[in-house]
């Protein structure tokens, strides 16, 4: 780069820093908010409880703001999973004022903040610490539906197996999982059977078992014929409300179960 588009990249740059919005408006004044969090520490503590934690707060903040906040200023021993932050990695699923959330995706503008803000983590699953829990046997249940291509034909002349956007349309929906397991721990049958599979692998299954590519549909429809598979579904709609990514997850626990009375996708 010349020194003249050095200098003239300098100036723009410069005159957009001294245009751009800060991230906080001078005027915009914050406001506090009351997090009461359920804590756990398996070393000192028999039992989980509740601590109160006031947090200043802007209207575009996150509950996972609060939480840095928290853990940075207040209590560095707060436990909590997280990752991208944006609602794509599903690491920060838990449950706030009642409901699985992710807290990366819920503004504070969005919750009562005259009433404290209550945050503990999602239920079904072993509690770790804090708000963090043993996914293990979530994912387990994701194995075991055989969550993957399987094709036992070769492609025809070599070249890459073809789909109509029809035929992808028909599980499109399904393949937005990103894993969460907010609508796994929103299932009360979950809640009181730990074997059952659980919404979020049933919806894995679907993604394959519909895709016209997949030669294992039936392998996967007889794992879910099981008593432990999609017949303990109670059709509660909890499971369709919890998932952050929109996914009609009670349609595909339905269709699922269609496909096993006929006996075929």
């Amino acid at each position: 780069m010349s020194k003249a588009h050095a200098e003239s990249y300098d100036a723009a740059a410069a005159d957009r820093s001294k245009h751009a919005p800060s991230a906080h408006d001078a005027s915009v004044k914050p406001f506090r908010v009351t997090f009461i969090i359920r804590r756990f520490d398996p070393e000192v503590d028999e039992e989980p409880h509740w601590v109160d934690y006031d947090v200043d707060m802007y209207a575009t903040d996150r509950v996972l703001d609060a939480l840095f906040k928290i853990k940075a200023d207040q209590d560095g021993s707060l436990t909590f999973r997280r990752s991208c932050a944006h609602g794509i990695c599903g690491s920060d699923a838990m449950r706030i004022n009642g409901r699985n959330r992710l807290a990366c995706k819920t503004l504070i503008k969005d919750l009562d903040i005259d009433k404290p803000v209550y945050v503990e983590a999602i239920k079904g699953l072993p509690l770790e610490k804090d708000l963090m829990v043993d996914l293990d046997p979530f994912f387990q249940a994701y194995r075991d539906v055989q969550p993957f291509l399987q094709a036992n034909s070769e492609p025809p002349e070599g070249r890459e197996r073809l789909q109509s956007i029809k035929d992808r349309a028909i599980y499109d929906d399904t393949t937005k999982c990103i894993l969460c397991a907010c609508c796994t721990t929103s299932c009360p049958v979950f809640w009181t059977d730990g074997q059952y599979f659980g919404p979020a692998a049933i919806v894995n299954a679907h993604r394959f078992i519909f895709d016209s590519r997949d030669d294992a549909s039936q392998v996967r429809l007889d794992i879910l014929n099981d008593k432990e598979g999609v017949w303990r579904c109670r059709t509660t709609f909890n499971c369709t409300d919890a998932c952050p990514r929109g996914i009609q997850v009670t349609k595909a626990i339905a269709e699922v179960k269609q496909a096993i009375v006929r006996g075929h996708r």
